[in-house]
């Protein structure tokens, strides 16, 4: 009788962590515990399956359907796994998803000789991701580790450089990854891999930074350094490959937030100290799950304060209260002009950590100022970091970034 019990405080265990994939909880205080178990739930369903598979027969060796919550568990079991299941097909059909995204917003054809993956497949995709669906070394490309961009010695004015090993890029486009982490946390090394790597193996050169950090880094620290890095980009990626007259950016969280300030604020000098004769502008933004206001607007007050408070202590280093203009001017929300660059803005709808309510506010008000394309994907039951781990989701969601960019490349050499 008591592997029966057991058996049955697992299969709540589990089942408990399917509902949360479907209905996060979106309380304050539990909004990051909400994240963290729903993350790997919705982008790893089949091990979900797996682990309670396993879990199942070992309890049923065990005898456990001799008794009454034996018969109990084994329901929550198998109801689990049809919701693991629909969890997986609705990774699958992202890129329905975003292949309507795209269509939204149509982008000039570029020539078939590009090797573009087809619209809504995704070609990084292996079934060896349902195995082992975590980054790993990538054996295609070659990385330039650890280089300063700044000359100050500082540990965090550190870039990595990524380029293919076969057939080394000539005059290439260029990606600049910034990492995410709530402005406090973080490396270039442990966010957008997948697609560094993706876009690396296509032939462009990109480069992943670490900027310095909260508590020790005041705002506008972390963006300033975004630009040190973008001027040395500009400067030193033809020594790679690379070519200076096309780059992209994107981050994720926080750093989609420094992406698209990075993107929109290129004509603000006094966020150049030191190098303000330098080129900092780009030729397209696309950030993920970003954070757009800081200001506080929108549907969700709890996460509003949430989020003040946090900048208030660690980041501004001032409350709103005593400076909404700048937090105002920290917030891409307010920095729209019709100056903006294409943008390709990403959000999954359960996200607990930014809701999507910030990604939305932000595209209509692009939408509304920039001429420029504003592709929007809005990925149901998708939540925070989607594009950390190799994913099937990650997978069909890098197939379309790279449509994007490669569209706005295309369209940049061959005005119309």
């Amino acid at each position: 009788m008591g592997w029966a019990w057991a058996y049955l405080v697992v299969t709540l265990i589990g089942a408990a962590f399917v509902v949360n994939a479907y209905l996060p909880v979106r309380a304050e205080w539990l909004a990051v515990p909400s994240f963290f178990a729903g993350w790997p739930t919705g982008e790893l369903p089949i091990w979900h399956i797996g682990w309670q598979a396993v879990a199942t027969a070992f309890f049923v060796s065990e005898g456990v359907l001799g008794h009454w919550p034996g018969w109990i568990g084994l329901a929550l079991s198998v109801v689990s796994w049809a919701g693991l299941v629909v969890l997986a097909v609705q990774a699958a059909r992202a890129n329905t998803v975003l292949g309507r995204a795209a269509e939204e917003v149509p982008l000039p054809a570029v020539p078939e000789g590009l090797d573009l993956p087809a619209s809504g497949r995704a070609t990084m995709w292996r079934f060896t991701r349902l195995l082992y669906p975590f980054p790993r070394p990538a054996r295609s490309v070659r990385v330039h580790r650890n280089l300063d961009y700044v000359g100050d010695g500082i540990r965090r004015h550190r870039l990595d450089v990524i380029v293919r090993r076969v057939d080394p890029p000539q005059g290439a486009p260029v990606l600049l990854y910034i990492h995410g982490g709530a402005w406090v946390i973080g490396d270039k090394m442990q966010q957008g891999l997948p697609m560094l790597n993706e876009f690396a193996r296509r032939g462009w050169v990109t480069v992943t930074i670490n900027y310095r950090l909260s508590p020790r880094a005041t705002w506008p620290d972390h963006l300033v350094d975004c630009k040190r890095a973008l001027a040395w980009v500009r400067e030193h990626i033809a020594d790679y490959g690379g070519d200076p007259g096309f780059i992209a950016v994107s981050g994720g969280s926080a750093g989609g937030h420094l992406a698209s300030m990075v993107a929109l604020t290129a004509a603000d000098k006094s966020l150049q100290p030191g190098f303000e004769d330098r080129d900092v502008s780009v030729d397209a933004c696309v950030p993920f799950y970003g954070v757009y206001d800081f200001t506080g607007g929108g549907e969700n007050e709890k996460y509003a304060e949430g989020m003040r408070d946090l900048l208030g202590k660690y980041v501004m280093k001032r409350s709103f209260a005593e400076a909404p203009e700048a937090y105002r001017d920290a917030s891409p929300l307010f920095r729209i002009t019709p100056e903006a660059p294409p943008f390709f803005v990403l959000h999954g709808t359960n996200d607990t950590l930014v809701p999507v309510d910030e990604a939305r506010r932000f595209v209509a008000a692009l939408r509304a100022a920039s001429p420029e394309p504003v592709v929007y994907a809005e990925l149901p039951l998708t939540q925070h970091a989607f594009d950390v781990l190799p994913s099937v989701r990650c997978a069909h969601a890098v197939a379309a970034v790279v449509r994007f960019a490669e569209g706005v490349r295309y369209r940049t050499h061959h005005p119309q």
